[in-house]
């Protein structure tokens, strides 16, 4: 199946019932995500901005849990940086980046401008812009010499899932894809690595240039082909749709700081759950890793994003706290003392071994030395939540939870549970769902 039959042709009774499940449940990890992303100053800055600034007339969406009414390129947008800001939300190794994060806000905006859809078409579209979304981001990898965030391929996903849905012909259907690739912001992450700010992944403005795309060809305007879908050089990317499910790919974040420290958090944690290790035990902390992660610097952050793109405080906080959560990364949790004293004795060293194997592997080693000049060292580690070391059903439903709980109350997150898992069935009435993801939280 070719690229246009793949976006076009695809039925809800095409896809495997294992990607079915674990399009579910990415899909209610992206609402947990959006929910607690709602509580930032990013997302709400940009709610704001959609409102006031991408306000629609004869063409309205509702914002991902707000109410208040965009055009649906303003809702994906805000949708998508509500999502971002959280830092939580799955992604890809090979991509570097997410692609749920554009998606669903996206599918979200179509879905309630047009009023079309029922839960089995919700579902396909989901997956379909994770089936291209993901192509999209290893192409482009694959073909560019710079490391760019996750909008400049995760707007394909967006304009496929447009064109689609708007019913565009394959000719527009095409120009759709090259205006979401020729416009898809070409940001370059690591400046954002280096400088943490509200930028972030990138991921708002390529949701809304995937969505105005679609529009666009929908009105006659042409594009460009989008190299990472035409190119030669990757024609085997697009050749397996149907038998390879990217979707079934996706990593899940146990925690919403960046995925690169993920592995020395691990480590830690284990070391503190094998040894019963206090933090006020330990004098210095050494980690080893890969060159992406040795980046993730700022040990003192100021906010909440500076927090989220660093290696060496949430490593701390896992120390002090067992965990790491929502309060540590936000208001009086940045200003521990304890985690600021331990993140600024962390040490952190590259690792040749580990450089060779990422992106597709991400490892650490994590030693804590305790004040009395002892050593205990972790073994090579890997995140949970990859593929290879995957969260089940009932933790990423508890994560659901865990993120939700602090912004809704507890009958509504059931609804929000109960309608991902209707989705599915013939007869479910799609529109209770859509009220529940797009007006403000119960």
């Amino acid at each position: 199946m070719n690229t246009m039959d793949f976006i076009h042709g695809l039925r809800f009774s095409d896809i495997p019932a294992q990607v079915v499940a674990q399009s579910q449940l990415c899909l209610l990890d992206l609402l947990g995500v959006a929910l607690a992303g709602r509580q930032t100053g990013m997302s709400c800055i940009a709610r704001d901005h959609a409102v006031d600034f991408f306000g629609g007339q004869a063409r309205q969406a509702r914002l991902l849990f707000d109410g208040r009414a965009a055009s649906p390129a303003g809702a994906a947008l805000a949708g998508a940086m509500t999502i971002d800001s959280f830092d939580g939300h799955d992604g890809h190794s090979e991509t570097k980046g997410h692609v749920g994060v554009a998606v669903l806000p996206a599918l979200a905006a179509f879905a309630d401008q047009l009023k079309t859809l029922d839960g089995q078409e919700f579902l396909t579209s989901l997956v379909l812009g994770y089936e291209i979304g993901t192509r999209a981001g290893i192409a482009l990898h694959a073909t560019s010499c710079d490391y760019h965030t996750s909008g400049a391929w995760n707007a394909l996903a967006a304009a496929a899932i447009g064109a689609r849905l708007l019913k565009l012909d394959g000719g527009q259907t095409r120009h759709a894809l090259g205006i979401a690739e020729y416009h898809g912001p070409r940001s370059q992450m690591m400046r954002c690595i280096d400088y943490p700010t509200m930028v972030k992944d990138g991921s708002g403005w390529g949701a809304m240039a995937g969505v105005s795309a679609a529009y666009l060809a929908q009105s006659g305007f042409t594009g460009a082909p989008a190299v990472t879908a035409e190119n030669a050089q990757v024609e085997s990317l697009w050749n397996d749709f149907g038998s390879r499910w990217r979707v079934l790919e996706q990593y899940i974040k146990p925690y919403p700081v960046c995925r690169w420290a993920h592995p020395a958090i691990e480590a830690t944690l284990k070391l503190v759950r094998e040894h019963a290790i206090q933090s006020t035990d330990i004098a210095s902390i050494e980690i080893s890793t890969f060159h992406q992660a040795t980046r993730l610097a700022h040990p003192t952050p100021d906010n909440t994003e500076q927090a989220q793109y660093s290696l060496l405080f949430p490593v701390a906080a896992a120390l002090v706290h067992g965990e790491v959560g929502t309060a540590a990364i936000t208001g009086e949790g940045l200003k521990n003392h304890e985690v600021l004293r331990l993140s600024n004795a962390i040490s952190v060293t590259e690792s040749a071994r580990f450089n060779a194997v990422f992106p597709g592997q991400r490892w650490a080693v994590v030693c804590l030395v305790r004040k009395d000049g002892s050593r205990i060292e972790s073994e090579p580690t890997m995140p949970h939540g990859d593929p290879s070391m995957p969260m089940s059903a009932d933790e990423i439903i508890e994560k659901f939870r865990r993120f939700s709980r602090p912004t809704c109350a507890g009958a509504y997150i059931e609804s929000l549970e109960d309608g991902v898992a209707m989705l599915a069935t013939p007869s479910f009435d799609i529109s209770r769902f859509m009220d529940l993801i797009l007006n403000p939280p119960g």
